[in-house]
């Protein structure tokens, strides 16, 4: 009895009261991943297809939240960005017989660049001109996806078919559970950087461009080519999703990337947490499944019911909800660190 007393109060490795705060996280993050590679397998095509559009749409919420929630840059045109990369990939794949996975660093380079160009004029705007600008570039994709001039190339109004690829090296799965398990190491990787970007003396010069911008260039800070580089990393992120999720729907069309998409990606950024990284999940998964639930429990009501869906979880969790979770997690830690929870 006294041996387990002394063992729980000491930490000695092997007993879950003794680890830290720092190794259960760690513990809840591998618990999630392996969870993620395994879930595809035990529900229908359909779910995968969905879970496939939410690893998608975290990654480019995670590109949201670095711009929005980390600088302190407003957009409402990061739609336009989504449409860019599936359009590089669906014409590289299309027109040019390119590999669907090399269209991934090709899409999120190229909308590197227009986020980057993008974002240089827009650092002379205030916070909702900066919105408005952005708003803009929305409402013009479409049209310009349209142009005569550009019809070889998008499809016009028709957009453009892929395939779907195969699995790689024989694997005895399907085409589905294929993207999906693609798309899901590509966001790892991706989390796994930005986490890296944000926690590092790159990320607190970001934070603080947002909260202290005249002590942050008094501190030396480059305030113009940093907020620069944000927008276009943010693009980065938002293209390669773009881009995974035209290769996963098979389709790109230009009514697909209208207004309404860049306003559920800023949705999602708030429901989920904009000051979070993985708010960036969480906001996917209120994008993909709640209009669904909306429109399930009331087809000529769905849009009134989205809406009071979103005024409760506004209401409930003013901070999106990974920040009604860390708050949670603040009350817990203390228990775990001590061993009586």
């Amino acid at each position: 009895m006294a041996v387990q007393q002394k063992s729980a109060q000491t930490g000695v490795p092997g007993t879950f009261a003794g680890l830290s705060p720092s190794a259960w996280q760690a513990i809840g993050i591998a618990a999630i991943i392996a969870a993620a590679f395994v879930l595809p397998f035990i529900v229908a095509s359909y779910r995968v297809f969905q879970m496939t559009l939410i690893v998608d749409y975290a990654i480019a919420l995670l590109g949201l939240n670095m711009l929005t929630g980390y600088n302190g840059q407003f957009s409402l045109g990061h739609g336009a960005f989504l449409a860019i990369g599936g359009y590089t990939a669906a014409i590289l794949m299309a027109h040019a017989g390119v590999p669907y996975w090399v269209t991934i660093p090709a899409a999120g380079s190229i909308c590197f660049i227009v986020g980057f160009l993008f974002g240089l004029p827009a650092l002379r705007l205030q916070p909702l001109y900066l919105a408005l600008a952005t708003l803009a570039l929305a409402v013009a994709t479409s049209p310009l996806l349209k142009y005569r001039a550009f019809q070889h190339w998008t499809g016009g109004s028709q957009g453009i078919l892929l395939n779907k690829p195969r699995p790689p090296f024989g694997l005895p799965i399907t085409g589905d559970h294929w993207l999906y398990l693609f798309s899901l190491m590509v966001a790892i990787v991706l989390f796994w950087c930005g986490w890296n970007l944000l926690r590092g003396r790159i990320g607190r010069a970001i934070v603080a461009i947002r909260d202290q911008p005249i002590a942050a260039e008094t501190m030396g800070i480059n305030s113009a080519l940093f907020k620069s580089l944000t927008f276009g990393v943010s693009a980065f992120y938002t293209g390669i999703a773009g881009a995974l999720s035209a290769i996963a729907v098979q389709f790109v069309a230009p009514d697909t990337f209208g207004l309404l998409l860049s306003i559920s990606l800023l949705v999602g950024s708030v429901i989920g947490g904009m000051w979070s990284i993985a708010g960036a999940v969480i906001g996917a998964v209120f994008i993909v499944f709640v209009p669904n639930w909306a429109g399930a429990i009331s087809t000529a009501l769905a849009g009134a019911i989205y809406g009071v869906f979103l005024i409760m979880f506004m209401y409930v969790a003013p901070f999106g909800i990974a920040g009604a979770l860390y708050g949670l997690w603040l009350k817990v830690r203390p228990k775990l660190s001590d061993g009586t929870g």
